[in-house]
């Protein structure tokens, strides 16, 4: 199986009567006769597919969102999320046309098209370091909420500990293993994508539970009068706080990022002129999201917002059941980021068969590659989350180069390669503004992670 063969793919109005002339394609196996044993499927649903492309979008960067609300203000932060989701669909837009226009079925096969096998090449590594790095990101922090952390210094104690007191059964390390054997590892043996259309739509509901609690919390204490109007405009008094502005531009170009599965998507959709609505309502939906979670969180903590505002919920909120308030939204808040994970893991299983076997059959027919990639990088995220401490630093640097290439980096090089001939100078001027905003926002990124590590090992330092 191979994510970057150029396989033929016809434009069609509905896929029911498609077939997959070459076979390492990477679309999997929709009828009986093409593969024994799969049982026919006729597509996904335009429902199911918002839920799988929103649960995508959707991980742990909404937590950041109020803390930019703090740097831009309401009006500016408000702006620049909306900003974002149209630039983010124009580069997803960029993906699928030039797509149809090689007859690409993949992402894989889309770089390979515009810039042969090192194209396709780059592509799956970047998969790799990204989704490998978000998976990893997710298990910690699932462990620091359900089992408490001590990595500041300080110990704060998860919700199990909080519930059960302090015992072997919910140490950190027993509690992931529990939640690797009994959630990620057999949502992750699904073959096709939408067949996690229902856990999405569970992941996306929980966090609207976040949001309608947060949303409830605030409009208590603004009819209570505990709570002031925020900041409307951001607050720049000297060189230093304008140059803070532009530290929220990571966090916001990055809020978006789901093109490693659109492809994955639009092949199963049952009737392909759907895609393009598809990415429109889950933008939407996740615009909506974002913004009341960043309206509401900045509206309930006001400058004293953290940086990960589930940090927040950690303290006395001042309001009757606070406790089992904030029990609420941190378990909310794990539970959404278990279902999250088989969304991402999807993608990272089929292009790490692309990089290690690029002329096999599809990775659907093969049960023993199958088995085998998907235990052997469940495995690796484990290990990483618990037994490397210094693994997510070094993922604060990969991640947010990997994370704009996929977005926004890869999608404008396709458009300024046009190998095609279809690209117009408005699309060329926009693609060349997605790699400027890219890479000034990977600079601002490594320029912080940088420096907060620098920061965290002097503070560390032996004493005098």
């Amino acid at each position: 199986m191979t994510i970057g063969d150029i396989s033929p793919k016809k434009e069609r109005k509905s896929r029911r009567s498609k077939h997959v002339v070459d076979e390492k394609a990477p679309l999997l196996p929709k009828r009986q006769d093409e593969a024994g044993g799969y049982d026919e499927f006729n597509g996904a649903s335009f429902t199911g597919a918002v839920f799988n492309l929103s649960t995508t979008i959707v991980g742990a960067g909404i937590m950041a969102l109020p803390a930019t609300m703090k740097v831009l203000g309401l009006i500016l932060g408000i702006a620049m999320i909306v900003f974002m989701a149209f630039l983010t669909d124009a580069s997803i837009e960029f993906l699928l046309r030039f797509s149809r226009a090689g007859k690409s079925t993949s992402y894989g096969g889309l770089m390979g098209d515009a810039f042969g096998k090192y194209g396709r090449i780059f592509l799956q590594v970047c998969v790799l370091v990204n989704n490998i790095g978000v998976l990893i990101v997710y298990m910690i922090i699932i462990g620091d909420v359900l089992s408490g952390t001590s990595s500041s210094g300080v110990h704060h104690a998860g919700v199990l500990e909080g519930w059960l007191g302090e015992h072997w059964c919910n140490g950190r390390t027993f509690v992931l293993i529990v939640t690797t054997l009994g959630i990620f590892s057999p949502l992750a043996c699904f073959k096709r994508i939408d067949s996690l259309r229902f856990t999405s739509a569970l992941s996306v509901a929980l966090a609207v539970v976040f949001l309608v609690i947060t949303v409830g919390i605030a409009i208590i204490k603004l009819i209570s009068g505990t709570v002031m109007m925020p900041r409307l405009l951001p607050d720049v008094t000297d060189l230093t706080s304008f140059w803070k502005l532009f530290t929220t531009v990571p966090v916001l170009v990055t809020a978006y990022i789901c093109h490693y599965n659109v492809h994955s998507i639009d092949n199963e959709l049952e009737d392909s002129t759907q895609i393009r609505p598809v990415v429109r309502t889950a933008m939407a939906l996740c615009s909506t999201v974002y913004i009341m979670t960043s309206f509401f969180g900045f509206l309930l903590f006001g400058d004293a917002t953290m940086d990960d505002v589930l940090a927040n919920f950690d303290t006395n909120l001042g309001i009757p059941y606070s406790s089992l308030l904030n029990d609420a939204v941190r378990v909310s808040y794990a539970a959404h980021l278990m279902l999250v994970f088989p969304i991402v893991f999807y993608p990272l299983r089929l292009n790490m068969d692309g990089l290690l076997f690029p002329y096999s059959s599809p990775l659907a027919q093969s049960n023993t590659r199958f088995a085998c990639i998907t235990a052997g990088l469940i495995a690796v995220i484990f290990l990483g989350a618990n037994f490397i401490p210094s693994i997510w630093d070094a993922f604060q640097f990969t991640g947010a180069t990997a994370a704009v290439c996929l977005g926004f980096i890869f999608p404008a090089a396709v458009t300024l390669r046009n190998h095609h001939f279809i690209a117009t100078k408005k699309d060329k001027m926009l693609a060349l503004f997605m790699i400027v905003l890219a890479v000034f926002s990977n600079a601002v990124a490594i320029y912080s992670d940088a420096y907060a590590l620098f920061k965290k090992n002097s503070g560390a330092g032996p004493r005098a």
